[in-house]
């Protein structure tokens, strides 16, 4: 059961937030919700649901657009004046793990594309969960959000947990040398919108 355990004000260089931190009692499950505006009770809020990506959000791999997705995302909320930005660690690697990960990275370096590289691991392309994203906006009172997402996996997985997605908010950063095949894989072989 996730619960909400702090909160403070959190100044960014995308404007000021209230971050809130959750967790299901274990230190290995805790997420971060950043918060622009009151959310409670409120329909078609703005609203990214990200996954963890230390390569990408904290060392700025070019082999992915995790981290443009993040600022994007944190300044889009702050523009609308009213959103919510999860941040799942859980969910690195489309849910591989950090070591998994490295292994892909390895694999791609032989000539696999992402999506191979997680068959070969033992894998499905992804194995991401967003219940404790939908449990974190259920315990803001959001009722229904505008999701930054390209992902219509995601979309459709928000949905069955009970949060109503009234629109998607495209997140289309330009592609780069390291990261253009990876971008192809995710419209070509997951469906990704762009």
């Amino acid at each position: 059961m996730i619960q909400k355990k702090a909160e403070a004000f959190l100044p960014t260089i995308h404007g000021n937030f209230k971050v809130i931190a959750f967790s299901d009692g274990s230190t290995s499950s805790e997420y971060a919700a950043l918060v622009k505006g009151d959310v409670n009770g409120r329909d078609n809020v703005c609203a990214r649901i990200h996954s963890g990506c230390i390569t990408g959000d904290v060392f700025g791999s070019l082999m992915c657009d995790c981290h443009e997705q993040l600022m994007e995302s944190m300044k889009q909320i702050q523009e609308s004046g009213l959103g919510v930005l999860i941040y799942d660690r859980q969910q690195e690697g489309r849910g591989l793990g950090l070591v998994f990960k490295i292994k892909a990275y390895e694999l791609q370096e032989n000539g696999l594309d992402t999506v191979q590289a997680m068959h070969n691991l033992g894998f499905t392309e992804d194995l991401r969960t967003y219940k404790a994203a939908t449990e974190i906006l259920k315990i803001l009172g959001v009722k229904s959000i505008e999701l930054l997402t390209n992902n219509p996996d995601k979309i459709s997985q928000v949905e069955k947990l009970g949060v109503k997605v009234a629109k998607r908010i495209p997140l289309l950063s330009p592609p780069n040398e390291h990261n253009k095949r990876y971008l192809e894989i995710k419209k070509e072989k997951m469906g990704h919108l762009y």
